[in-house]
């Protein structure tokens, strides 16, 4: 029951959170102040992880194809369809989970706990609106950007990693990368981006806004955020795995 409890809530939350903004100049400043805040500030850790995975695919792949009938070019085909259909778009968007989305339930859930919101809602301004949807905005238009810089560092990574350890001569990866390319992989994890983003945000900004109690509280919202929406992400990329691959 607790689990319908929460659908029900949560879809007139996203009822309210889409509500028309109070003001648009104040609205798209939010947005741009929330584009830096959760999507430039990530670049650093999405630019690390991805050159180190990138790395780690492909020598977990060459070490693992050590027969001499297959080609030694597989292994970059096998590295680029690795990040490019799963790493760069659900795995970014899982640590974004952690990264981000505790940093929303948080920040709303200790305007909760200090009466912020009520006043914006005695001011007569929609609350759930002016918080979450300049949120929800610049992480969707964002993350899409996020993970095509992934793809291309984690392709990278792969190959100074074959390169610079023997295991992959250079032309050979550069060969595999680009053999029997389908450039709808690449649409295929933008699309899971951006759903990814809209998950996020409105799941964390759920957590945050009906937060109840003090900062302990504020702690368990974040964790539950973050919980909650790892889960999410998982199950929606098995729905549009089988919705647009099947």
């Amino acid at each position: 029951m607790r689990v319908l409890f929460h659908f029900g809530r949560y879809a007139i939350f996203l009822k309210r959170v889409f509500g028309k903004p109070q003001k648009h100049k104040i609205f798209l400043n939010q947005i741009i102040r929330e584009m830096d805040a959760l999507g430039l500030s990530s670049v650093g850790i999405v630019a690390i992880i991805s050159f180190f995975m990138g790395a780690v695919i492909t020598l977990q792949t060459a070490y693992n194809v050590e027969m001499p009938l297959i080609p030694r070019y597989t292994i970059g085909l096998a590295a680029r369809d690795s990040i490019l259909l799963e790493f760069s778009s659900t795995i970014v968007s899982l640590i974004l989970a952690g990264k981000v989305g505790s940093h929303i339930a948080s920040e709303i859930g200790t305007m909760r706990v200090t009466e912020q919101i009520d006043v914006l809602d005695i001011m007569g301004i929609n609350s759930a609106s002016f918080l979450v949807l300049p949120k929800v905005v610049a992480l969707v238009v964002l993350n899409p950007f996020l993970v095509l810089m992934s793809m291309g560092i984690g392709i990278f990574g792969g190959w100074m990693a074959g390169s610079v350890t023997g295991e992959v001569p250079s032309a050979e990866f550069i060969y595999g990368i680009q053999y029997a390319f389908i450039p709808f992989y690449v649409t295929y994890s933008l699309i899971k981006a951006v759903v990814f983003a809209f998950l996020i945000t409105t799941i964390s900004g759920y957590w945050g806004y009906y937060t109840t109690g003090g900062s302990l509280e504020v702690g368990r919202s974040s964790t539950k955020a973050v919980v909650v929406s790892s889960v999410q992400i998982l199950l929606f990329n098995l729905i549009l795995t089988q919705l647009l691959l099947a």
